[in-house]
């Protein structure tokens, strides 16, 4: 999505797709990235996709935000950390309700009708209403929908 001022070269962001906005650091990008999305998609990639994956991930789990959380399981790709979170939820780290908050499938075809039909069936465990406020800058649902 946006990338931090520092890396807004033409060389690294190529063409321009949609709008650009400049951010001060990366929690205001992932933020901004929070507050415009209606789903999140990881690609295969490395530790920075994996941080970002698991911060929404975690958002998810903290009531934070109800939006779909897809892994696009190319060639296998995500299989180990399929299963590393299967373990955690037969350990007992991660709830099964919890679980549900990721979605995978093998083509960008079957992502997407997943992530459509995605309904939250995990439990939130902490408030929403002061986060989106203090960190994203949104109003409650409530006031979205007066």
């Amino acid at each position: 999505m946006k990338a931090p001022v520092v890396s807004l070269s033409p060389p690294i962001t190529g063409e321009t797709v949609g709008e650009v906005k400049a951010v001060a650091d990366m929690h205001q990008r992932k933020a901004e990235m929070a507050r415009q999305s209606d789903a999140f998609i990881a690609l295969p990639g490395g530790y920075g996709t994996l941080e970002e994956l698991l911060e929404v991930i975690t958002w998810a789990q903290l009531g934070i935000h109800d939006k779909p959380v897809g892994l696009l399981n190319v060639d296998g790709y995500y299989n180990s950390l399929l299963t590393f979170i299967d373990k955690a939820v037969e350990e007992g780290f991660i709830s099964p309700s919890a679980r549900h908050i990721i979605v995978s499938a093998p083509t960008a075809k079957e992502l997407v009708k997943k992530l459509e039909e995605y309904f939250p069936r995990h439990d939130s465990i902490a408030p929403k209403l002061n986060w989106e406020i203090e960190q994203l800058g949104c109003p409650p649902k409530s006031e979205i929908s007066r």
